[in-house]
């Protein structure tokens, strides 16, 4: 595999990673953190935005997780995938705690 692979799987788990929240929030019919909010990421979007904005993630991350060829036989892969989950939730986690306090 190409160095290009496995930063495609790195993104591809950021953007899954990134899918959950949003699109948890937004079928569940509550208002999160969105990008699309005033203040971008401090304000609270609305459920159809958030759910729209998982979709979207989502459908990136697929993609990304395709173009990185990232597969259980390559251990390496798997790895670069979950790091670039872990480097997306851990900081969201932090500062999505403070979401209901601001």
């Amino acid at each position: 595999m190409e160095w290009y692979h496995y930063l495609a799987g790195f993104f591809a788990g950021a953007f899954l990673g990134n899918f959950a929240p949003h699109f948890v929030h937004g079928v569940s019919g509550n208002k999160f953190p969105s990008p699309f909010a005033k203040p971008p990421g401090k304000g609270l979007s609305s459920p159809l935005v958030n759910t729209l904005w998982g979709l979207l993630n989502l459908l990136i991350g697929c993609g990304l997780l395709r173009a990185g060829r990232v597969s259980t036989e390559n251990g390496l892969s798997l790895a670069v995938f979950f790091i670039g989950i872990a480097a997306i939730s851990i900081p969201l986690s932090i500062h999505f705690q403070r979401k209901d306090k601001e």
